[in-house]
């Protein structure tokens, strides 16, 4: 008996024995299974994170992106939609139509321009690659929200949809002013709200006509034609010295460098004077006296002005031209030059006189001088430039609307007030006087004589924004060849604002 309860019980030990090893064996081999298939896992969880963010993007793209990419002026693909849509209108800010699409007796489309070559450069053209507005708006004008149910009668009898059209911020009398005030001549002019960034007029002379632009493109490939500067938009890549319009920035950095002492500045100008080895002359041989920095603005003393910038620090001057946008992109999004300000720490001495008084190799284009007048402006800040405000259907219901931003703080509140106080001197006494010294607006401004030759020849400018307390509007101009057609700066800023305060 005691044998068999015995072998009972050994039986019982091995049977659990083999039954642990059984369950170690398994555990062991579940252990094996799993770091086999961990890789197999891994690649199933990554595949399914990729192609539920695949999904997710494709919904964030055709909700959110979608009409992005499509607007860019670079895709090829917006030309599609010409088929079944007629090219939307091009409006300025007063309501006169600019760019408009007409059709013939046969239903042929064609692209007019009612005004020529007044709006060309900003508003462009639409054959060879098109410009301007037409370009950066193309998508925009190439749908259309029109009423659904004409949209549906019109695809009934294969009629094209009107587009929708785009609201420019151009204002027309302020464009025509400053065409009519530049003439024939070389120049271009400006015309900002400072504490927007809208862009009210921007006139380049010579132009082109694009109801013409098939004549001209073959024009400017030809020999003769090659030389041409018609299609350059000479407000926002017209590069030139700023002369007296520097000034300012100089005067700036001479109050930043002395702010204890440049209350008591005083410089006796005697028509000329030599400053670093180099001769500075005052315009037409002027004497101006005793001035002080007010004066030295006011009257635009080179000499005086020599004398501060020889007192600079090289490296701070150019620390602050940067500041100002110098050397550095702007915040436009249609094509422009850089301007440039080459002055470094390292320069040579000789080098401070002329460009403290914008000669020597320091170049800016009329749109840069715009943007840093209406930085003085508006405190400080320079808000971004915009050229288009919304697009309409053809019935005149809002699609969307545009608008600047704040991009840059160039001073403090306290340094623009006190440039804009100098300022006000120059348009009252000073070398602006002739034109604003009686007018029913006040302006504070800068007048510039910029030399581009050895023989004296010269650029006409002027910077400056009316209503000085609450300004309303910056314009920037220049004149090429002054002492050829004796056209000034300031006389058609004059012209511009008169039309602007004139209902």
């Amino acid at each position: 008996m005691r044998k068999k309860e015995k072998g009972q019980r050994e039986g019982k030990e091995n049977y659990s024995k083999e039954r642990l090893d059984f369950f170690e064996r398994d555990k062991e081999e579940r252990k094996r299974n799993r770091l086999k298939n961990r890789p197999i896992i891994l690649m199933t969880y990554i595949t399914a994170a990729l192609f539920l963010s695949l999904f997710i993007y494709i919904i964030y793209y055709v909700y959110h992106d979608a009409d992005k990419i499509i607007a860019n002026s670079s895709n090829k693909r917006q030309d599609a939609y010409a088929r079944d849509i007629t090219r939307g209108d091009i409006v300025s800010s007063d309501g006169v139509v600019i760019a408009t699409t007409t059709k013939d007796a046969e239903g042929n489309e064609k692209r007019e321009y009612p005004y020529n070559n007044l709006f060309c450069h900003a508003v462009g053209y639409n054959s060879y690659g098109r410009s301007g507005v037409e370009l950066s708006m193309n998508f925009y004008m190439l749908r259309s929200h029109k009423n659904i149910f004409s949209k549906v009668k019109n695809d009934l009898i294969g009629e094209k949809n009107q587009g929708d059209r785009v609201i420019t911020t151009l204002d027309y009398r302020l464009q025509k002013a400053a065409g009519d005030a530049i003439g024939n001549n070389k120049g271009a002019a400006v015309v900002i709200e400072p504490s927007t960034g809208r862009v009210l007029a921007m006139y380049s002379s010579p132009g082109f006509d694009p109801n013409d632009i098939d004549n001209v493109w073959e024009h400017i490939h030809t020999d003769e034609g090659r030389e041409s500067t018609i299609m350059l938009n000479r407000a926002t890549q017209g590069l030139y010295a700023p002369g007296s319009t520097f000034k300012p920035l100089t005067l700036l950095e001479y109050i930043r460098e002395n702010p204890d002492t440049c209350g008591e500045y005083s410089y006796n100008c005697q028509s000329s004077d030599k400053f670093n080895s180099v001769t500075i002359h005052c315009a037409h041989g002027s004497y101006h006296g005793n001035v002080d920095l007010e004066h030295s603005l006011a009257y635009s003393c080179n000499t005086s002005f020599s004398n501060m910038g020889i007192t600079l620090d090289k490296g701070k001057l150019r620390t602050l031209a940067e500041d100002m946008m110098y050397n550095e992109p702007l915040p436009y999004s249609f094509p422009y030059n850089r301007s440039s300000f080459v002055l470094k720490a390292e320069s040579a001495d000789y080098e401070v006189p002329q460009t403290v008084i914008g000669q020597g190799d320091t170049r800016i284009t009329p749109l840069h001088n715009a943007l840093i007048m209406s930085g003085i402006a508006n405190g400080g800040l320079v808000m971004r430039p915009y050229l288009v405000d919304r697009v309409e259907n053809c019935d005149g219901a809002v699609i969307n609307t545009f608008s600047g931003s704040a991009y840059k703080q160039i001073m403090t509140p306290a340094e623009a007030a006190l440039l804009t106080d100098y300022m006000k001197s120059v348009c009252e006494y000073g070398t602006a006087a002739d034109q604003f010294a009686y007018t029913s607006y006040r302006v504070s401004g800068k007048t510039g004589t910029a030399e581009y030759d050895d023989e004296g020849n010269c650029n006409s400018w002027f910077i400056g924004f009316s209503n000085p307390d609450d300004p309303d509007i910056v314009v920037s101009v220049i004149v090429e060849d002054y002492n050829t057609n004796y056209i000034s700066g300031s006389y058609v800023a004059r012209r511009i604002f008169d039309t602007y305060y004139t209902q």
